[in-house]
């Protein structure tokens, strides 16, 4: 952070990962001067993708972090999935970054604090929403009604889809609406195969491919960025030089700063949103300088928080003034609350006879997806809401030796030849919002530069653990169904902040009385004050939800910026 930056501007946007960067894209398309704070390091991309392109052998641990670095300094970002010696430096240092929860709700909240934010992390799954989700709470009434509906992002959905670059396949489901794709990786001759079964024996089902934030015919407009098409590396969580996987470093920033327009500050942790009582506004934001801790404030005609769902919690909560003693946009006493999570940890696999004269061709960054099929068009008496599952064939190859019993040279000769084809699936499914579950700050700990911490107590509902049996029980039911042998299932029920799709905390809604946020994600009670990443969320559908917060925040871009033109903010 440096003390010469400018310190007035049309627009500040607190985050530099999927959705600010599209904050920052959108508004300074629209001529706005923007400020981006980051409270991290700076990224550059290509040049600080270190680990890229490294073989095991190439690294100290042959990719593994130490055990005991891992217990010292990432107890909670270890359980994810995304974690290794390779993409470590792209996550926090849970030791220098704490927060608490209770004893028996925990909830791991995996976090990467550098410029890019997760955008770098993510595993680009980008799937729209329909009427279905976003009519869901008016229609069982768990949760505030969205004050949208498909009709009003579905032009916001093409508008991102197209920049971002997704590929799928185009396949008419009104539960899961069709986009604007680029070609779709293809299924292997196993996956084509269980598609088959599957289809036949359930004909309300589907076995798509997934749709995915790569690049696989590049635009124009891609290419000017320096995006190039998927080269099948899988090693995304490294950084991709090529520009093929959507991330703000790639493609949302580089569009922002070609205008001119944009300002980025990084080290820069913003503390609170200044309000001005008198013209009953955010008048900008307070900072503590990450290295320094020397405080300055940067001001601007409107706000835009995309610090993460948590994140952006946390500041409004710290947000105190006379008009809003309990957090900024807070008259409802929703802020802070409904926090929720998918669910999962929950998959089956079995294994699929024949094909043994076929292997698998190279790598994708993809895998297929069976969309939601409960709750479409009959009622499950099971549970409320849906989910859908992920997964693939692949057959195990000389590695599956790490966990099977066996030694000597027959053991090793058996290692030689690829085991039998195995078909797999996860699920992924809605979990309701709740009033219990949810934030507050820690009114005697503070962190490392004076900020209250954060508490997180967010637990299951019964719902919730009704709908992880019946996840569990239809995958099983599903692939022995279709003749596959073998089949088992782990039911790990991963607690909430797992599967890394928070969301809630600073919901939309009609009324101010109950939500914090308006159909704009405009904040009721301070009218330039947008908040566009997960915390706006008024349900989580099963899907995952990234490609939401891209199109809800070009939107709400748009509308921002619209108002400012006008004079009317």
């Amino acid at each position: 952070m440096t003390s010469e930056t400018n310190s007035e501007f049309d627009a500040i946007v607190v985050g530099s990962g999927i959705s600010g960067g599209w904050a920052a894209k959108e508004l300074t398309e629209r001529g706005l001067k923007v400020l981006l704070l980051e409270r991290g390091r700076h990224v550059e991309h290509r040049r600080d993708y270190v680990t890229e392109g490294k073989a095991p052998w190439d690294m100290p641990y042959l990719g593994q972090i130490p055990e005991a670095v891992a217990t010292a300094d990432y107890p909670v970002q270890k359980a994810c999935y995304a974690l290794t010696d390779y993409t470590r430096h792209f996550f926090v240092n849970d030791r220098e970054h704490p927060y608490s929860t209770p004893a028996e709700k925990p909830f791991p909240w995996i976090r990467g604090y550098h410029l890019g934010g997760r955008s770098l992390l993510w595993q680009r799954q980008s799937y729209r929403w329909s009427d279905l989700d976003f009519g869901a709470n008016k229609a069982d009434g768990h949760g505030v009604d969205w004050p949208i509906r498909y009709k009003d992002i579905a032009p916001w959905y093409d508008h991102v889809e197209r920049f971002a670059g997704i590929s799928g396949s185009r396949e008419g489901l009104p539960q899961l609406p069709d986009g604007e794709f680029q070609p779709p990786f293809p299924m292997n001759c196993v996956e084509q195969h269980v598609k088959t079964r599957i289809e036949d024996r359930y004909p309300e089902r589907r076995l798509i491919i997934g749709r995915t934030a790569h690049i696989t015919a590049p635009t124009s407009e891609q290419s000017a960025l320096g995006r190039a098409r998927c080269m099948n590396r899988n090693e995304c969580q490294r950084g991709c030089s090529f520009g093929a996987y959507f991330s703000s470093l790639s493609a949302t920033l580089p569009a922002a700063n070609r205008t001119g327009n944009l300002t980025t500050v990084t080290d820069a942790i913003v503390d609170s949103v200044e309000y001005d009582d008198a013209r009953k506004r955010a008048s900008g934001v307070r900072v503590v300088d990450a290295r320094t801790r020397a405080r300055r404030t940067y001001r601007a005609r409107i706000v835009f928080l995309c610090a993460s769902t948590l994140g952006s919690a946390q500041i409004m909560l710290n947000s105190r003034s006379e008009a809003f003693p309990n957090g900024i946009a807070n008259s409802s006493g929703a802020l802070g609350r409904y926090l929720m999570d998918h669910l999962g940890g929950i998959a089956a696999f079995g294994t699929v006879p024949g094909f043994e004269d076929r292997y698998d061709a190279g790598r994708r960054p993809t895998r297929c997806y069976v969309p939601r099929f409960r709750n479409v068009n009959d009622r499950d008496e099971r549970f409320l809401r849906g989910f859908a599952y992920q997964g693939g064939a692949d057959r195990p190859d000389w590695k599956r030796g790490a966990g099977t019993a066996g030694f000597g040279a027959a053991f090793k000769e058996s290692l030689r030849r690829p085991a039998p084809w195995v078909f797999a699936i996860s699920a992924f499914g809605e979990m309701l919002p709740d009033a219990r579950n949810g934030v507050h700050l820690d009114e005697k700990e503070t962190d490392n530069w004076g900020i209250p911490l954060l508490h997180v107590e967010c637990e299951h509902g019964d719902n919730d653990r009704a709908m992880m049996k019946a996840m569990a029980a239809d995958a099983v039911e599903m692939l022995e169904a279709i003749g596959l042998s073998n089949v088992r299932s782990t039911e790990g029920n991963a607690p909430p902040g797992l599967l890394v799709h928070e969301m809630g905390t600073a919901r939309m809604g009609h009324d101010p009385a109950t939500s914090v946020l308006n159909g704009h994600n405009q904040a009721h009670d301070v009218p330039n004050l947008f908040v566009t990443d997960g915390a706006a969320m008024s349900s989580s559908a099963c899907q995952n939800p990234s490609l939401t917060y891209m199109a809800l925040t070009a939107r709400a871009a748009a509308y921002a910026a619209e108002l400012l033109q006008s004079n009317t903010l």
